[in-house]
């Protein structure tokens, strides 16, 4: 009898795991903007190898240093072990037949998110990579967009800020960011970088409003827009002769985006204080708030000297995309 309760029980259990991923998965591990390929050697040293590390390791636009959009490691499929198997963001190179490319969530742990490319030959998994470059990129980045508001969400500010409140907008942001202007239009918030030789640098994001003249000439006005910003509210050290501008060396690159399901763009690019030495990245999304006859305007920019930025960016860009419009 003793032997039958206990095997029900253990039934119970195994059936209560299997029914709560919560029980089953392990947290993800891995750092922002890092893939793990899961790929066979000669794969990886040969032309499929070269195929990813191109496509993950075109430059981000806007960065003073060279910096990849994603960086890659490798493993091969016998050395794919429990430890690897919790990575965040795994791509999964197979050969077989017919070609396929298909993406799964929380395979082995959570969050997690795993793009399997499949062909016959190194040539058809090579022309599913070519083809849906963008595409992984894309996933990857979004997954990891996700994963850092999560975060956030986790240490929220309790400060409530008037110019949100004024235009009708929420933002989610860490609570390590404080306020350096808030005037009810323009809001100015920042986070001083503490660790290693940023300790001099600082994150900072921006939040306003402008009207909306004419939607068909919105990306002819972004540089004219911000560089009004910053005479107005970003003073150098001498204010008279100092403030941020748009750097005129460096031509901006504007993409197509979607804020808040609102048509927006997404512009990177380099500023520059005037008659001065400070410079650094910035992102800018500038979205069309066409109900109330506005662009909403939410820009991050570092100041980070001698290191990279590409984290700090990125930080930014998951802030800016909390976006709410109420």
């Amino acid at each position: 009898m003793k032997k039958i309760i206990s095997f029900i029980v253990l039934i119970i259990l195994l059936v209560s795991c299997v029914g709560n991923d919560k029980m089953i998965l392990k947290d993800s591990i891995g750092k922002i903007n890092k893939v793990m390929v899961v790929a066979k050697i000669s794969d990886w040293t040969g032309d499929i190898g070269q195929e990813i590390r191109n496509s993950f390791g075109e430059l981000m636009v806007g960065l003073p240093q060279s910096e990849p959009i994603l960086s890659v490691s490798q493993v091969a499929p016998n050395g794919f072990s429990s430890m690897m198997k919790a990575s965040r963001n795994i791509l999964v190179i197979s050969e077989g037949n017919p070609s396929n490319f298909s993406v799964k969530q929380n395979v082995y742990a959570k969050p997690q998110t795993i793009i399997y490319v499949q062909g016959k030959n190194d040539a058809e998994i090579i022309e599913v990579l070519q083809q849906r470059k963008e595409e992984i990129r894309r996933i990857f980045l979004d997954s990891d967009i996700k994963f850092t508001q999560s975060i956030f969400k986790k240490d929220v500010t309790k400060e409530t800020y008037k110019t949100l409140q004024n235009l009708g907008l929420s933002l989610t942001v860490p609570s390590k960011f404080r306020t350096v202007d808030d005037t009810g239009e323009f809001l100015w918030l920042r986070n001083h970088l503490t660790s290693g030789i940023a300790k001099t640098g600082s994150n900072n994001i921006l939040v306003y409003t402008v009207p909306l003249e004419d939607k068909t000439k919105v990306v002819d006005r972004i540089v004219a827009i911000r560089n009004a910003i910053g005479k107005k509210y970003i003073p150098g050290s001498d204010p008279e002769t100092m403030h941020m501008i748009t750097e005129e060396a460096y031509t901006p690159f504007t993409f197509d985006a979607i804020i808040d399901g609102k048509k927006a763009f997404e512009t990177r690019g380099k500023w520059e204080v005037k008659n001065d030495f400070m410079a650094g990245p910035f992102l800018n999304y500038t979205i069309l708030d066409e109900a109330n006859n506005r662009l909403i305007i939410v820009e991050g920019f570092t100041y980070a000297p001698s290191i990279k930025k590409r984290a700090f960016v990125f930080e930014l860009e998951a802030i800016a995309k909390s976006l709410k419009i109420k």
